[in-house]
């Protein structure tokens, strides 16, 4: 039986021995039983009418075996690469860890024998029995960025290094984002949903806050919350906009050393999407540091919040970043008054951040001159 078929990898498309695969699995999960046959199971072809229906999120295989004397079917699951959350390789393996973490808890429920991941063109390795996935990684040497933001914050006072520090951050962003993958709408349309209704969202972080926090009530997240819906159908115009981006680019994931050299910590959400994203992600920093002492927006964070935009755009050229990034700047905003995230913060501080963030989802686009009214103690 020398059935083979292609799996899309990385790197390409790789043949795929699939009855050797599949041999090597069951000799893992039961030893002994014999292959019989090996079909896909396909889609709903035996519909008549328009009740068919099409392929689920994958094709799995049925595999007959013979074991003991018995003759009885299995099923092989995997997932496959689409648009419906399953576009990264992080979502996949999500589905399939969920499924044989709960198949089993459902009365007469299909069972399950064995989890893992496929590897080279008929190896595997099984997750069976495995606990909490780990991440081990090199380490990055030098000090957040958010020290130099309180440095600057208390003293008012910037330095060249500061001003070349700045210039380092717009001129990383610009190049990162100028790689532009394609095709781009229905990845575009992931990061905007993960954006406004993801765990991490909009949504997830409007839902962590305890209740009655201090100019936080929940009417007012409501508000929030519906006006970033709103945008959400605004911004899926713009797929043209997908950049490889950072995706969680604020000043505690940004390490400098002792120049202006930078290292960074914790690319999220598929590292693709607007790269308003990161610009908001940092830029709101600037406001954020500046509400700790009064004055510190008119002595240097001012200059800095209003020179990261007009830098960035003049040498990204990317004028469209002020269409798109209100959404993104109140999802930081929402971060920053979460008393979960910001415990220390008062309630004069939280009142300018959400107020900041109603003002600029009310507003057709963006102008840095907003931050102005909000962040200016």
């Amino acid at each position: 039986m020398a059935q083979t078929s292609s799996v899309v990898r990385p790197g390409g498309t790789e043949p795929v021995n699939t009855a050797a695969r599949v041999r090597r699995i069951l000799e893992k999960s039961l030893p002994g039983a014999q292959i019989l046959r090996i079909e896909p199971l396909g889609a709903d072809t035996r519909a008549s009418d328009d009740t068919g229906k099409a392929s689920g999120y994958g094709i799995p295989l049925c595999i007959e075996v013979s074991e003991r004397g018995t003759t009885r079917r299995l099923v092989l699951h995997t997932a496959s690469k689409n648009e419906f959350g399953h576009d990264r390789r992080a979502d996949r393996a999500e589905e399939v860890l969920l499924a044989a973490d709960t198949f089993d808890s459902i009365p007469r429920h299909v069972g399950v024998l064995d989890v893992g991941a496929y590897r080279g063109s008929d190896d595997f390795v099984s997750l069976a029995g495995t606990g909490e996935f780990y991440l081990l990684t090199t380490y990055a040497e030098g000090r957040p960025y958010a020290h130099d933001l309180r440095h600057l914050a208390r003293t008012g006072m910037a330095t060249a290094l500061d001003l070349e520090r700045l210039e380092t951050l717009i001129e990383y962003l610009s190049n990162l984002h100028a790689v532009k993958p394609r095709p781009a709408r229905a990845v575009y349309a992931r990061s905007i949903r993960d954006m406004v209704g993801g765990g991490e969202g909009v949504f997830g972080i409007a839902d962590s806050y305890p209740e009655g926090v201090p100019g936080a009530s929940t009417a007012r997240l409501e508000r929030i919350e519906e006006l970033c819906l709103a945008w959400r159908f605004r911004l899926r115009r713009h797929s043209d906009r997908l950049a490889r981006i950072h995706g969680d680019f604020h000043p505690f994931n940004v390490l400098f050393g002792e120049g202006k050299e930078l290292s960074l910590l914790d690319t999220s959400r598929g590292s693709l999407g607007d790269p308003a994203d990161d610009v908001s992600a940092m830029a709101i920093n600037f406001g954020f540091f500046a509400l700790a002492h009064p004055g510190a927006w008119r002595d240097a964070l001012q200059g800095f919040f209003h020179g990261f935009w007009s830098r960035y755009v003049l040498r990204s050229g990317d004028d469209g970043v002020y269409d798109v990034a209100a959404p993104f700047l109140a999802w930081r905003g929402l971060v920053l008054a979460n008393p979960k995230w910001y415990p220390a913060l008062g309630t004069e501080q939280r009142d300018r951040i959400l107020g900041f963030v109603e003002k600029v989802l009310e507003s057709e686009r963006f102008s840095p001159a907003i931050a102005d009214e909000y962040f200016d103690t």
